[in-house]
């Protein structure tokens, strides 16, 4: 299993990390605590020492999982990170209790990392405001965490502002070889490493996305290795960045932490073809684009209250990835809040506000079209 050096802590990890948010579950959409332990169990045995959970995955029954897995471990041979979810909080003494929770859930002394989850504009306000970092810098004087960090879903502007405001020991974000422009982008990793500060990525497939490519567009990474797993691309990808300790995978079956397990032992960084073959592949899905829209919003409100942005956002990322489980979970969403696609009457009014002219109301019609095909379809 290949490891990172946190040179600015002074420690070391496994460069993948067992991401606690999708463990396989039973009927009842509970964690299937058999398979589940035997997934951590598999990655632990072959070299997985960081392992990332937080208060609310699995509707909050992640951290107490964990707790009674991780007990036949020695509590030295593997490195727990847990967060803060900063949205249930209203005061710091609340943070103080819910924190206390969280050691009695996990069933451990102290946890090696303790993140501020889902950092934005609002929620670093929160921070600043209740005096959260002290306390947190207090109980690490305290022994009850070693790290503070944070993850993070806003603009690079907000993450700057984050980044620099205090010497962090490491921070979390979403990033992939399709995601270069999102949320901090790379500008973001690159603040980061300018300043020293290790980065722990979170969605380095996308959400799946990037595991299951079409046809046509896999195929160019199987013309290069056709035994590669499409997963294992964008992993290497990430991980070939030098300034990235850990690559969080959250993993839900057998076959996928089989498959990590092998793009990580050993690791080998992606040569300049291959990063030219992955540039390729950028390329095609980005093409696959069918309209383009940058959701500025300046066409809403829509008087018919849909949700054109969002709409636009669905029938192009299913043309890109064409997973129409997720597409049609979108839809239905939509639909509940009544602001699908196919409430268009065609009044026209967004038409002439869009900086870009899209031709907003065929392109409705066509997107609502192609959505409600894939929920017949399933």
């Amino acid at each position: 299993m290949e490891r990172r050096t946190w040179e600015k802590l002074g420690i070391e990890t496994s460069l993948l990390g067992f991401g606690c948010m999708r463990f396989p579950t039973n009927d009842e959409g509970k964690i299937d605590e058999v398979r589940s332990e035997a997934l951590i169990d598999q990655a632990i045995t072959s070299g997985v020492t960081y392992i990332d959970t937080a208060y609310p995955y699995h509707d909050g029954e992640s951290e107490p999982f964990l707790g009674k897995v991780l007990k036949k471990y020695d509590r030295h041979s593997f490195t727990l990170a847990t967060k803060l979810p900063l949205w249930d909080i209203k005061t710091r003494e609340e943070a103080e209790t819910l924190f206390h929770a969280q050691l009695d859930r996990l069933q451990v002394d102290y946890v090696d990392f303790y993140l501020l989850h889902s950092l934005d504009k609002g929620k670093w306000k929160k921070v600043k405001e209740l005096g959260i970092l002290e306390y947190l810098e207090s109980m690490r004087e305290a022994g009850k965490l070693r790290y503070i960090g944070f993850s993070f879903h806003d603009t690079y502007e907000v993450f700057e502002e984050i980044l620099t405001d205090r010497n962090w020991d490491f921070c979390q974000m979403q990033l992939n070889y399709m995601d270069v422009d999102h949320q901090q982008g790379m500008r973001g990793y690159r603040l980061a490493e300018k300043l020293n500060i290790p980065v722990v990525i979170m969605e380095p497939n996308k959400g799946g996305m990037l595991a299951r490519l079409p046809q046509d567009i896999a195929s160019i990474l199987k013309a290069v290795d056709p035994n590669a797993s499409m997963a294992s691309w964008s992993m290497r990808w990430i991980a070939s960045l030098p300034n990235i300790k850990v690559v969080l995978s959250g993993m839900s079956d057998e076959q996928q932490v089989a498959d990590n397990l092998k793009t990580f032992s050993p690791f080998h960084a992606l040569s300049d073809y291959e990063l030219e073959t992955v540039a390729k592949v950028k390329q095609a899905i980005e093409e696959r684009t069918k309209v383009g829209c940058t959701a500025c919003g300046y066409c809403m409100p829509c008087p018919q209250g849909i949700n054109i942005p969002k709409n636009f956002k669905v029938w192009n990322t299913y043309s890109m990835y064409e997973n129409a489980e997720a597409a049609v979970h979108s839809v239905e969403a939509l639909k509940k809040e009544h602001a699908f696609a196919s409430a268009c009457i065609r009044c026209g009014a967004c038409e002439a506000m869009c900086p870009q002219h899209i031709d907003i109301r065929n392109q409705l019609a066509a997107a609502a079209a192609c959505l409600e095909a894939l929920a017949v379809k399933g």
